[in-house]
């Protein structure tokens, strides 16, 4: 049969969307919030429970699975020629300790779907077809994100990934070990073509009535550390003169963060996202705080400006203060990231195949795509989000979306597992 087509519809061959949704909605049972959405931290024992679950699927489904040492997860359905190299699709399973339940998760169980619909029509691609999970995408356990994609595509060494460490101490060598996820794959290997299926994360798609976003780049980013260090002092008897008042230092460098950002609207963004006080006592004026701040941009140039402007902003704010800038480090960097022309354009014509609307769009958000292209041509499938909310328990998005995403992944990755 036309692997393209449903000859007995005489349409475009079309993956099983209440099959799909039904197993989104099995999968958020693991680690489900009271306010619908899903608690599973990299590497947790929820983690392993969602792992756990795609796995079996995936064997059901007649992949076989494969482990590397980063605990990335590859269910791999066989091509005519298993020496070529595959056609990949996923994302990852990990979630926000307060995140929604398509955030990741989406990409992954799409990929599954498509392996499923594969096997109903009885279609058999020249190419392998592998739908991975990408260990720590998120980066709220174990700092930074998508480590485990950029140690698969070289960016860091094998070492680094396996000694990140969370807040306890527990590092990510030591979690995979536990749950039962350190694989002996080794790291890195040829990819023909890569597809990463994500929500969109931002309300740019629903705002415009738009089903498909065809991404065709996503923002650079650098995150920080910075601990701003003053002295503790009694509340009641130190003058407001005499204060070396850390938390002042760090509300002042929040406004800055947010100033940076504004300026270079409307593409920028620039966030702190955590503060730790110390000794957080309400009658001791704080003597240390520790924050991070995040700053995005689509041009490499701008973003290397908005680098300038927050460690100058921060140095002139600790000097006035009498504060002492005892750590500014940045910590995790990428480039803006051009996904591949003609894996776009695959996206592209898998919208145009069903008449989907469908717009080109730059990723705002970090993505394991991100650090896949620099190994294997790669492109992204958006789809809207209800109200653009993501990293929260409220977020959603409507069936319809999410079968037209997994139909227009489904159709890329067919044009590109031939030969």
């Amino acid at each position: 049969m036309n692997a393209m087509l449903d000859t007995t519809r005489n349409r475009p061959l079309a993956i099983n969307g209440q099959r799909l949704w039904d197993s989104l909605m099995e999968m958020a049972k693991i680690g489900a919030t009271p306010k619908g959405g899903v608690c599973r931290l990299a590497l947790t024992d929820l983690d392993k429970q969602g792992r756990d679950l795609f796995v079996q699927w995936a064997k059901d489904a007649g992949c076989s699975i494969g482990i590397d040492r980063m605990g990335n997860v590859f269910a791999r359905r066989s091509g005519r020629d298993d020496s070529l190299a595959p056609v990949v699709t996923g994302s990852h399973a990990d979630s926000q300790p307060t995140g929604g339940r398509f955030d990741g998760i989406y990409g992954v169980l799409g990929g599954l779907e498509v392996i499923r619909t594969l096997n109903d029509h009885g279609v058999e691609t020249d190419r392998p077809i592998e739908v991975v999970i990408w260990t720590n995408e998120e980066g709220s356990r174990f700092a930074p994100a998508m480590v485990a994609s950029g140690v698969f595509a070289g960016v860091f060494s094998l070492d680094y990934g396996l000694s990140r460490a969370d807040v306890d101490g527990k590092t990510m060598g030591e979690e995979l070990q536990r749950i039962g996820y350190a694989g002996d794959l080794p790291m890195g290997k040829p990819i023909h073509a890569a597809f990463e299926l994500h929500i969109e994360q931002g309300p740019i798609l629903e705002n415009e009535g738009i089903t498909i976003g065809v991404v065709t780049a996503a923002q650079g980013q650098r995150w920080y550390e910075v601990v701003l260090t003053g002295q503790e002092s009694h509340a009641g008897p130190t003058p407001m003169p005499s204060r070396r008042d850390a938390l002042l230092g760090a509300a002042r460098c929040i406004d800055l963060v947010n100033r940076i950002g504004l300026a270079h609207a409307p593409l920028a963004c620039a966030t702190v996202g955590m503060v730790q006080v110390h000794p957080n006592s309400r009658n001791v004026i704080p003597g240390r705080v520790f924050f991070t701040v995040d700053i995005r941009h689509p041009d490499d140039a701008v973003l290397a400006q908005m680098d300038r402007e927050v460690r100058d902003g921060i140095a002139k704010i600790a000097s006035e203060l009498k504060l002492e800038t005892t750590k500014l480090e940045q910590i995790f960097y990428y480039a803006p990231v051009p996904f591949d022309a003609a894996c776009v354009d695959s996206v592209r014509e898998g919208a145009k195949r069903f008449g989907y609307s469908h717009r080109d769009i730059v990723s705002g958000a970090g993505h394991d795509a991100c650090y896949l292209a620099k190994v294997a041509p790669t492109a992204m499938v958006f789809v809207p989000c209800i109200g653009g909310i993501s990293h929260n328990e409220i977020e959603d998005a409507t069936p319809e979306w999410i079968e037209a995403g997994a139909n227009v992944l489904l159709h890329a990755m067919l044009g590109r597992a031939s030969r």
